[in-house]
């Protein structure tokens, strides 16, 4: 959840011995005619009334992820809460939309909630002002305020080259007492960083464009996480870091030519021997040249070399790091595995992201991710993984002749390297 994020580390589970077998391969998931026809309906819509319904469904506290317009099953499952509590049949008839926009208007009009230009940092904010009725300018931002103090939420502005996001996304992520960083993300246009002490929650995000960077911070007690869970959802959709503005150059800018949309990054690979990587991808990428039923695969990637690696006995619940590959790089990202799964703040493309342990060895892989993930504000938060145990990989990899070398604990540091992201062409 963008108010929360909380970030609960896990780590592999349960000893693996060598008679281990790769997991049976996950069932395919039952039709579900209700969710169907609901999308059919909901995708009939025209876009403006789809982020309506969306944007009404935050407001009565249903739905919890970014108003696009697109459906998935937080959408199915927030219209079924709404229709549920509201005795609809349906609610994407004409009386159970009409409904919904009434019950979201009256939850936001009891908020006062503004969408309004911040005149400090220029950004557009949407402002909850029956909670934060207390308004100061800052030097660099405006800070909106509860009447007790225990809500605050500001905007913060830096020219160009005054700050950067790499300083901003350091200081955020500094350690201080009894403060908690339990989600970060750095992208190379926008860093969010979530963190939490005994008492409190906080969200921050900045984000860099030609006027240099603006961004924002909402912090509030933990006490109130049920109440101004929804408004910290609405504040996040409505938050326009660099608003349009009207062009200032009266000489049209030449027809771009047409633009070939890049390959998705499908899954992270694991180099074990030269030109060959271990992956958990879908059936029919190409380059496979060996799979089994738990989703392993070897892949044929030219140019990709191996680290010294050393598995692990067993998968033990426990800390772990993930490393997945993105478009700006390898991430490493720090989880926790219990009872075979393993949870982390895991993006797209992190299926088949290797798993180290406390001791630096490779622990497991990611063993699937989410064909449509939820996402909040843009980001996947902390989700459940199954793991592809470290036994089950050295029994795949020996049946294709493969041995790792066990030479050294390399940890993510010395694996990275290896790392490679698949697009599966």
């Amino acid at each position: 959840m963008v108010w929360i994020l909380a970030l609960a580390l896990l780590a592999p589970a349960g000893p693996a011995s060598a008679q281990t077998r790769p997991p049976p391969p996950p069932a395919a998931k039952p039709a579900d005619p209700a969710m169907d026809a609901t999308r059919a309906a909901f995708e009939a819509l025209p876009e403006p009334e789809r982020k309506a319904l969306q944007d009404a469904l935050v407001w009565t506290g249903d739905f919890n992820g970014v108003v696009s317009g697109g459906f998935g099953r937080r959408t199915f499952e927030a219209l079924q809460a709404f229709a549920a509590r509201a005795r609809l049949a349906d609610p994407l008839t004409a009386e159970g939309r009409t409904a919904l926009r009434a019950a979201g208007e009256a939850a936001r009009k009891a908020a006062r909630f503004r969408v309004q230009a911040d005149p400090v940092s220029g950004a557009v904010v949407g402002v909850p002002e029956a909670l934060l009725a207390k308004r100061t300018a800052l030097p660099s931002g405006t800070r909106w305020q509860s009447a007790d103090g225990k809500v605050t939420f500001e905007t913060r502005a830096y020219p160009p080259e005054a700050e950067t996001l790499e300083g901003l996304f350091e200081r955020a992520n500094a350690p201080l007492n009894g403060r908690k960083v339990t989600y970060r993300l750095q992208k190379p246009d926008f860093v969010v960083v979530t963190a939490e002490t005994a008492t409190g929650l906080s969200y921050t995000r900045y984000a860099a464009g030609p006027q240099g960077i603006r961004g924002f911070l909402i912090g509030y007690d933990r006490a109130l996480a049920g109440e101004v869970g929804r408004l910290v959802i609405a504040m996040a959709n409505a938050f326009e870091p660099f608003p349009a503005a009207a062009p200032v150059a009266a000489t049209p800018a030449p027809s771009p030519a047409p633009a070939v949309a890049p390959a998705r990054l499908v899954a992270t690979g694991l180099a074990v021997a030269p030109g060959r990587v271990l992956a958990v991808v879908p059936e029919g990428c190409a380059g496979t040249l060996a799979r089994d039923p738990s989703g392993l695969a070897l892949v044929e990637v030219a140019g990709a070399k191996p680290a010294a690696l050393a598995l692990a006995e067993s998968l033990a619940d426990g800390p772990v790091v993930a490393l997945a590959a993105g478009a700006e790089g390898v991430a490493a990202v720090p989880g926790t595995v219990m009872e075979g799964r393993v949870t982390a703040p895991l993006q797209p493309g992190s299926a088949g992201a290797p798993l180290f342990g406390a001791q630096g060895r490779l622990a497991g892989l990611v063993a699937a991710y989410p064909a449509a993930p939820r996402l909040v504000a843009g980001v996947a938060p902390p989700t459940s993984l199954p793991v592809v145990t470290a036994a089950a990989i050295a029994a795949f990899l020996a049946g294709k002749g493969i041995a790792l070398s066990g030479a050294r604990e390399a940890g993510p540091a010395g694996a990275a390297p290896a790392i490679v992201g698949l697009t599966c062409r």
